[in-house]
Order: structure tokens, then C-alpha cells, then sequence
């Protein structure tokens, strides 16, 4: 696997094997790389002749008092991962590369109205940050494929929602979240937590399962919610937001949908936890 930081090397080889008429996927992410990531590099590897992933920890979809700093740098260990997993080209460039002029006097991309709720509200900017470097990322990449997980649900619908509206000739694939033997979404953060909290912090999916459950029987949204929110806080959890919307137009849910999306962040202790469960109300419908 060729290595990187320059955007020069990786268009010569994305060039090269476009001149051969072979297909290019793209995986993104900020490192620190768990079997999440290498899922979603082995479904790229299965969609593209050739894989190209990236590996930068964007300052720009961090906020105040967020964990930029520590947030865990593991090249070497994340290297071999994506040589086993079947990348060959791995792009690792710096913020100064990313942002030569630096962050306050970079042009942005900016998503509206879904950027600015659950995840955007309570991360102010983090959507913009997210936008503004995958859009790059496309741009300097250029692949035919880029694939996401859909632990970030709202995250996956910003970057469809900004390739379909400037029109990138990229098709945008979400891939089913891989989850600890517990239920617990595996994400980096997770090494953040005790084996105490992790334990406690299970209670995520088990609420999830419940929640959908209830909402298939025909349950109040806001009774299935607000026994989700007892639940969790009995977890101990700080509440940041628990909703459900439309899955696919995000609008918030009225009853009248037929696919449902449940939408959690959560603090275990100091670490911000997200899930998401999409929940299909036809069958039940059709009954």
C-alpha cells in the first residue's frame, strides 16, 4: 500500500488506473481504525477494482472543549489494518495541507437545515467541518464510490445531501453498523470508556430494540421516547437527545411514515456516545 500526504501522488495514481478503465472507492475516516472501518473498506474493495482511504483528524468538525488533542493516532497499527483489508493507497495529509491558508479563511460547504439539528445542535459547526473536508476529499480523490457507515446516520444523509445537490458524479454507499458482542456501536471512542462503563453503555442498543419494538406495535412516539429517556438515565447516562424521524426525509416523525429512524447521543461519563436504529413500519402496516 502506497502512503501519502500529497495530493499530487494521489491523482497521478488515481489517473493511472482511471487510464486503464478501472474503478476507484473511496473510505475517509480520522483513524484510530476498528473492524467499523475496516468493514467499510472491505464493501469499497468489493464495489471498486481499487480502494483509496484517507486518514486525517479534521480540526474543522471539532468544537470548543471537544477532543481534538486526544483523540487517538494510531498509523502504524491502522496501516497494517488497511493493507490486510485490501487498500492500496492511503492518504494521510496534515491540517496544513488540508487548510494551507488556515481554518478562518477556507471556503466552506455548508449543508442546510439538516446540519443544524441533533448532532448539529449540539456540535455547532461540526457539520459545516464534516462538508467542507469530504468535499475535498472528493475533489482531490475523485473516486467513482465512497463508502460510510451508518452509525452516523445524520452524518451519511449530510454527505448525500451534498453530493446530490453539487451534483458529484459519486455514488455514496452507507454500510450496517458492526457492533460489539454486547450491542454497543464500536466507534474510537469507545476506548475512552471503563469495562464498567462500556458494560453500562450497552444499554444503548437494548433500548434501540426496544424502542422499536414499541413503535411496530403502534405505541405514541412520545410515550416509547420518554420511557427510552428513563431507561437510559437509569444506565447513567446524560441525556444530549433521543428522537425519531422520518429515515428518509429526516422531517420529524408524525405517525405517518413508513420507515422510521431512532436517533441517539448520549454521555457515558465524559464520552459522547451515538446510535441510530432505522426501524420499517410496512410489514406492520400490511398487517
Amino acid at each position: 500500500m502506497i502512503t501519502t500526504q500529497s495530493i499530487a501522488d494521489i491523482r497521478a495514481q488515481v489517473n493511472a488506473w482511471r487510464l486503464k478503465g478501472e474503478t476507484v472507492a473511496f473510505v475517509p475516516t480520522m483513524g484510530n481504525l476498528h473492524l467499523g472501518h475496516i468493514t467499510l473498506v472491505k464493501e469499497a474493495k468489493r464495489r471498486a477494482d481499487h480502494v483509496v482511504a484517507s486518514i486525517f483528524v479534521n480540526p474543522m468538525q471539532f468544537g470548543q472543549n471537544e477532543d481534538l488533542d486526544a483523540y487517538p493516532r494510531t498509523l502504524a497499527d491502522d496501516q497494517a489494518a488497511l493493507v490486510a483489508a485490501g487498500a492500496e493507497l492511503l492518504f494521510t495529509p496534515t491540517p496544513e495541507i488540508i487548510y494551507p491558508k488556515g481554518m478562518d479563511a477556507q471556503t466552506f460547504v455548508e449543508v442546510p437545515s439538516i446540519s443544524d439539528e441533533l448532532c448539529g445542535a449540539s456540535r455547532p459547526g461540526h457539520f459545516r467541518g464534516v462538508a467542507t473536508v469530504v468535499c475535498k476529499l472528493f475533489n482531490i480523490v475523485q473516486p467513482d464510490i465512497a463508502v460510510f457507515g451508518q452509525k452516523d446516520f445524520q452524518q451519511l444523509l449530510v454527505i448525500r445531501t451534498m453530493v446530490e445537490d453539487l451534483s458529484m458524479p459519486i455514488e455514496i454507499v452507507g454500510v450496517e453498523t458492526i457492533r460489539e458482542n454486547s450491542g454497543l456501536a464500536m466507534s474510537s471512542r469507545n476506548g475512552y470508556l471503563t469495562a464498567e462503563q462500556k458494560n453500562q453503555a450497552s444499554q444503548i442498543k437494548r433500548s434501540l430494540d426496544k424502542m422499536a419494538a414499541s413503535l411496530q406495535t403502534g405505541l405514541a412516539i412520545d410515550a416509547v421516547v420518554t420511557q427510552a429517556e428513563a431507561e437510559l438515565a437509569d444506565a447513567g447516562f446524560k441525556h444530549d437527545y433521543l428522537d425519531v424521524r422520518d429515515a428518509k426525509t429526516f422531517a420529524i416523525a408524525n405517525g405517518q411514515e413508513t420507515e422510521l429512524v431512532i436517533l441517539v447521543a448520549a454521555y457515558m461519563g465524559n464520552t459522547r456516545l451515538i446510535d441510530n436504529l432505522v426501524v420499517n413500519l410496512i410489514t406492520t402496516l400490511a398487517e
